[in-house]
Formats: structure tokens, sequence, C-alpha cells
């Protein structure tokens, strides 16, 4: 049985999500707080499996307790799901940068609810298909037809940069960050630097996508 450790602003969400866990016997919560501060003591004494954080706290301290935790020997162990009401592509983009292995929206079906505990539990990374994703088909060619500066240029974007720390990064002007983005999108057919920074983490097996293969 995987422990879970629950950080939600509304009591009666906790109430109802130990109601839809039981009968399937997998996951038992071992504590609910309502604040980042005392979720973080929770996860430094219990050491659970998984930590289910509502994003309602704000996408800024979210984002910060995140890392925080990460840092924490004590909390190593813990994989983090965010979830929440609405969760947009680049919301949950920026959750799994920081360091979550799961994004997962509290309007679910409860069987997809199950799935992303068991696959984060099992040590993979969760994010919901989105109904626009440019991930439902396959890109027309693969990192191989980029050259090495456009390379570089994908691999800042996979890692949260933006346009202009890209720029610094590399030591080259932003709109000439914009025009390598339009010969990636041209050349990968994956358009949106969201989607191909979804790519990205797909390629290397750090996310799983429901409808999706897993690489």
């Amino acid at each position: 049985m995987h422990t879970l450790v629950v950080c939600e602003t509304e009591p009666i969400a906790v109430a109802g999500l130990r109601n839809l866990l039981a009968p399937s016997g997998d996951f038992h919560i071992v504590a609910a707080t309502n604040s980042l501060g005392e979720a973080m003591e929770a996860a430094s004494d219990l050491s659970p499996s998984l930590l289910l954080v509502d994003k309602a706290f704000g996408m800024h301290p979210v984002i910060d307790w995140i890392r925080t935790l990460r840092d924490m020997a004590s909390a190593s162990s813990t994989a983090v799901i965010v979830w929440g009401v609405s969760l947009s592509e680049s919301e949950s983009l920026r959750f799994l940068q920081a360091g979550a292995a799961g994004v997962v929206r509290k309007t679910v079906p409860l069987n997809v609810l199950l799935h992303c505990l068991s696959v984060v539990a099992a040590g993979g990374s969760w994010m919901e298909q989105d109904d626009t994703c440019d991930l439902k088909r396959p890109p027309r060619a693969d990192r191989s037809i980029l050259t090495a500066r456009e390379m570089q240029v994908r691999e800042l974007v996979e890692r949260g940069l933006k346009n202009k720390d890209i720029a610094l990064t590399l030591g080259i002007r932003t709109g000439t960050v914009k025009i390598h983005l339009k010969h990636i999108f041209e050349k990968t057919g994956i358009h949106g630097r969201y989607g191909l920074a979804l790519s990205g983490l797909k390629e290397k097996g750090l996310l799983t996508l429901p409808g999706l293969d897993v690489m």
C-alpha cells in the first residue's frame, strides 16, 4: 500500500478523496493539511510515497514549495502531484519542470485519478493530455535534422527558459531565438513551445500522457 499526504484548501475534498480511495486498497491517506508549511513538515516526518497538493495555494508558492521539497533529503522519496479544478498546458508544464511528478485535474474520473496515482507511485510522471496537445500526432522529423544551435535552443525551451533567457545563455539576440524556434517547429512538425517541451519530456521517458504510448 502507498501512503499519501494531502495538502488541500477544502476539507470536504479530503473527505471525498478518502472515500474514493478506500475501495482500491492501494492508497492510504496518512495526513491531511491545509497549508504548504504543514505539508512540508508532514513530508519530512512521514516520508509518504505521494504528496497531493492543491494548485489553489497559488502557482508561484506551489512551485517554490515543490523546489524546496525536492532539496529535502528526508522527503527525497516523496513524489509530488499537483491537482486543481483547472490546469492549463503551460501551468502543468511549469509544475513538472519545477519537480512535480504528476499534474491532474480534480474533475477527472476516479479511474483516471487512480491511474495517475499508480503511475507516479511506480516512479513515473503523469500529465493529462489536452485536447489541443500537439503530441497527439507524431512529429514529422526527430532531433537529428536540427542544427547544433537549434538543438541548444530546443534543450533550453524544454528546461523552461524564456526567449530572452535563452538569448542570454547562448549569447545571441532574442530575435535570433525566435527564428531558430520557427525553424524547429517547421522541421519537427510540433507547434508551440509547450508542445516542444512536452515532446522533450516524453522522448526522455519522463512523462506519461493518457492515450499516448510511453517511451
